[in-house]
């Protein structure tokens, strides 16, 4: 048997086209779960065209379904229970899913909203957290008007934190002070007082200037480089009072921090905002628009029939 699935094909307009795959087995500590609602990431689209991801193997990291079949080990959720995932080979109609890599959907909680939170909603969560966050710290998100970014500032505020967005234009900060943000900026204009944690999705001379910004003991996490520009330092920018600059990547099961963030969002005190939507069918639709940077917080894509 097969399943329909969006794999990494160099020759097709967005790298990526829906084929047939084989129906997944899953492992003895593994649910499968039929798949509704799958996320996309920038990252996805470098994925699709980087190599990193082999040609005609299944893209994607998020995805919501339920579960049609309960591990063999007998651990995890049972058969009918709603999940989402934070699992390599996610854009497909069925995917075999370890136990450690999703939480239970609670009531309240669509499947498209739940579909939005792995990659951004635990890229912001971890990385706020690696940074030492705290009521008292002074906090810069940058590209904040993505995903990754939304959730961080929402987080960031709850923390109690004084939370400054930058954003590329006046229309990409809407919603953002409503958000939780304290300040929303074009760019880093205006910001002129040190900031004790960055978490950075741009890159570029962006980076290099939120790092000059940064206070002694601060800490900037590289969780993305949408910009694709190279960050050049000065000499002796990296030289003076300790501060870090830290490279980020999602690892390890995130299962445990996938049922923190649907709960917060159940209960309302975490916005998945949605700013694509629409079938899979129309997957380069979705990409061209987050190319483009005109996705306010996430793009989300029904599988099989087109919303």
């Amino acid at each position: 048997m097969t399943v329909r699935a969006l794999v990494v094909d160099p020759s097709a307009s967005a790298a990526v086209r829906l084929a047939e795959v084989p129906d997944p087995v899953p492992g003895p500590g593994q649910v499968l779960v039929d798949v509704s609602h799958a996320s996309l990431n920038y990252g996805d689209l470098n994925d699709a065209r980087s190599g990193r991801i082999p040609v005609g193997a299944v893209l994607g990291s998020d995805a919501a379904g339920v579960v049609v079949r309960a591990a063999a080990d007998g651990t995890g959720p049972a058969v009918g229970t709603r999940v989402v995932a934070l699992t390599a080979g996610a854009f497909a109609e069925r995917v075999a899913i370890d136990v450690g890599a999703l939480a239970e959907v609670p009531k309240g909680l669509e499947p498209a909203q739940a579909a939005a939170l792995p990659v951004a909603g635990v890229a912001a969560l971890r990385s706020l957290r690696a940074a030492g966050l705290g009521p008292d710290k002074r906090v810069l998100v940058t590209g904040a008007s993505g995903g990754v970014g939304r959730f961080a500032v929402q987080l960031a505020a709850q923390a109690g934190a004084h939370v400054i967005a930058s954003v590329g234009s006046a229309a990409r900060g809407e919603g953002l002070t409503e958000a939780g943000a304290d300040e929303v900026l074009i760019g880093l204009e205006g910001l002129h007082r040190p900031v004790d944690v960055v978490i950075d999705s741009v890159g570029g001379s962006q980076l290099v200037a939120a790092w000059n910004l940064l206070a002694p003991g601060g800490s900037v996490q590289s969780v993305g480089w949408t910009s694709g520009e190279p960050a050049v330092f000065a000499p002796y920018a990296t030289v003076g009072p300790a501060k870090t600059l830290t490279s980020f990547v999602i690892e390890g099961e995130a299962g445990a921090d996938l049922a923190v963030l649907t709960q917060l969002a159940a209960e309302g005190l975490l916005r998945v905002e949605i700013g694509w939507q629409g079938s899979w069918d129309h997957f380069d639709e979705a990409a061209e628009a987050l190319r483009g940077r005109r996705v306010f917080g996430k793009a989300v894509m029904a599988l099989g029939t087109p919303l």
